[in-house]
């Protein structure tokens, strides 16, 4: 199973990623939270294309490092899970937890360093909120972030196949809870107290200064609970909350590729 996992990783996630990909595509049309306000096809494409800009960039000039650094770190038996003898099974789950509070305290400094928050701000600046805004993120910061990711690796000694299930994962999870769908509320209540839903984190995506910064989990929706950054509804109900930033709203930046791309480079405005 592992070697499986490790030897195709590229295939396997891009696979999962597109039948997650065409899962949400359909329950958008058929079960909208939001009337989108911008064409689909424009929408989608545009931050599709990010996403794909992103990989290619990852992938030639650093190609698979987190595997890599992970199976160095375990040959060279660096970090904290290879000191400790614990079953495979504890070992991938404590792996996971791990590398999904390190994205969320990622996340909050994203959002409290000025310099950061310049890349950062581009994921919040999309007027729509959908399965693709999940991957709309600078190059700069999926850099910064693969970086981050790389340290963790070695100092906590993340084995392998957490890695690759934590990316398919964190990929999936990021469609899903940027997904313009509706979760009936009773249903919503009860999955939120393990992961993060729609309807939880399109509050952190809120025009509102209070509200854009509560909610920062991806994944396990218990760091915003643990940390006080949790706000369970909008102050406006969420078909007519303001999404993405108020200074930003010229089309060629927020909507189309490369203004994307420029955005972190403009004019700094006021947070």
């Amino acid at each position: 199973m592992i070697d499986v996992l490790t030897n195709y990783e590229i295939q396997i996630r891009l696979i999962i990623y597109l039948v997650i990909l065409v899962i949400m595509m359909f329950w958008e049309q058929l079960s909208p939270r939001r009337t989108p306000a911008i064409s689909r096809f424009i929408h989608y494409s545009n931050n599709i294309f990010l996403l794909i800009f992103n990989n290619v960039i990852m992938r030639i000039f650093f190609p698979a490092v987190t595997i890599g650094i992970s199976y160095l770190s375990s040959e060279a038996e660096w970090g904290l899970l290879n000191m400790i003898d614990l079953p495979s099974w504890i070992e991938i789950i404590l792996a996971i937890i791990i590398l999904d509070i390190i994205i969320y305290m990622q996340h909050v400094i994203f959002h409290r360093v000025p310099i950061l928050w310049r890349f950062h701000m581009v994921h919040h600046t999309d007027p729509e909120y959908d399965m693709t805004t999940g991957s709309r993120f600078h190059p700069i910061e999926i850099l910064l972030s693969l970086g981050i990711k790389t340290i963790s690796i070695m100092v906590f000694g993340i084995p392998v196949i957490a890695v690759v299930l934590f990316e398919i994962i964190l990929s999936s999870s990021a469609m899903f809870n940027h997904g313009n769908i509706h979760i009936p509320k009773k249903l919503d209540a009860v999955i939120r107290w393990f992961i993060v839903t729609p309807d939880m984190h399109r509050i952190h995506h809120s025009q509102d200064h209070i509200e854009f910064n509560q909610n920062f989990g991806f994944f396990l929706s218990c760091w915003d609970r643990i940390f006080r950054t949790y706000q369970e509804s909008p102050s406006i109900d969420h078909r007519h909350m303001l999404i993405g930033l108020p200074e930003y709203a010229d089309p060629r930046d927020i909507v189309w590729l490369s203004g994307m791309l420029m955005l972190p480079f403009r004019k700094r405005q006021t947070q």
